[in-house]
């Protein structure tokens, strides 16, 4: 115990003297971690706040159904992070989401997958609401 401590300081007294500031090498370096989505999650659309709460509230006493209602609101206009796929295209995976859901939901998977269904629906209405970028 008492060498692995000397060690780390060792090392902390190394990083001082290999920096001339006296900060640590990590001092000033930004990081920017980017959230890589499969096609069923980029899928999701960015709906109007309310219609999302609505969703959410379907997906949670009914598995699929909130899911089964947005693929609806691609088709009146609402954009997804897939916007070099045709419209009919994002409609279906959403159906094929919604499909998924009611079919798994019977061994309690589905049921939870649409509930956090329902809570991205929710995050991404809130994001289109405050203007905050599509790509995150």
């Amino acid at each position: 115990m008492e060498s692995s401590h000397k060690d780390a300081e060792t090392a902390a007294a190394a990083v001082a003297a290999a920096d001339p500031r006296g900060a640590s090498s990590s001092s000033g370096v930004v990081v920017q971690v980017r959230e890589k989505k499969g096609p069923l999650r980029a899928a999701i659309p960015y709906m109007p706040f309310p219609v999302a709460v609505i969703c959410l509230f379907l997906n949670t006493f009914v598995p699929g159904l909130g899911t089964f209602v947005s693929a609806f609101t691609v088709l009146c206009g609402a954009r997804t992070d897939l916007p070099d796929r045709h419209v009919c295209c994002v409609f279906w995976l959403n159906i094929a989401a919604a499909l998924i859901q009611i079919l798994t939901a019977i061994v309690m998977v589905g049921w939870i997958m649409s509930i956090f269904w329902g809570m991205d629906m929710v995050i991404l209405a809130s994001y289109k609401e405050q203007g905050i970028p599509q790509q995150l």
